[in-house]
């Protein structure tokens, strides 16, 4: 199976082939200001030829689909509708804080991965991880101090968020606060392969007009729309 995975909920671009399971290549981009679309497109063509792939050479495609940047969501899932359905293929939506908590497999604590949702939010959750994420807590939108209240073991934290945090972390769960090495809070879109492998293998995947993001509270335009009713 050639597993094809596309990170865009954060502030990059970052894709991933694998080939059973085997890592054939991958790339990271900065991409501030919402320019993975602009970015995207070259890139793919790029890592498919520098891979000697075609876009009908992958039998599974999957991307980061929240949650993060809306933007960029939106630009993932948009990518891996169109070519999943150029090529008959199926799809997968993966959670971005799953990929983000696959970075620290096997280490025998909770993972905490933590995006910056603004407005003094996080997007956070709870795992274990062994080979595959295990839900502790599910992915949601919290601000920091409510959401650290249940964290009562010693855990690993890492992301942005977690950065953003890191003084508020400390101050509340003490010594059961560990912090990952920052290049371990990226999230990788070789991770989402592997993860997206799992999950077609467990439960299938879906047709591309099924793959739905994962926004976790609505957007700006959405509040404005709801306010003047």
């Amino acid at each position: 199976m050639i597993t094809l995975c596309i990170e865009t909920a954060t502030a990059r671009a970052g894709i991933a082939l694998t080939r059973e399971g085997r890592l054939v290549a991958e790339t990271l981009q900065d991409a501030p200001g919402g320019l993975q679309n602009r970015l995207l497109l070259p890139m793919l063509q790029r890592l498919l030829t520098d891979s000697c792939l075609t876009f009908s050479d992958v039998d599974l495609f999957a991307c980061a689909a929240g949650p993060g940047s809306f933007t960029g969501i939106r630009t993932g899932i948009a990518a891996v509708q169109g070519l999943a359905l150029a090529q008959g293929k199926p799809c997968i939506a993966l959670s971005s804080l799953a990929m983000l908590a696959m970075n620290l497999p096997h280490t025998g604590l909770s993972i905490c991965p933590m995006l910056d949702a603004r407005k003094n939010e996080v997007y956070t959750a709870l795992y274990r991880v062994t080979d595959h994420p295990e839900v502790v807590i599910n992915d949601c939108v919290a601000a920091p101090a409510d959401f650290l209240s249940h964290v009562s073991s010693p855990t690993l934290f890492l992301g942005e968020g977690a950065a953003r945090y890191h003084d508020l972390i400390v101050k509340q769960s003490g010594a059961y606060a560990i912090f990952a090495a920052p290049f371990l809070s990226v999230l990788r879109p070789a991770s989402g392969c592997r993860l997206a492998e799992h999950l077609y293998l467990s439960s299938g995947g879906v047709p591309p007009e099924q793959l739905l993001p994962t926004y976790l509270r609505l957007s700006e335009a959405e509040l404005s729309r709801q306010s003047k009713f």
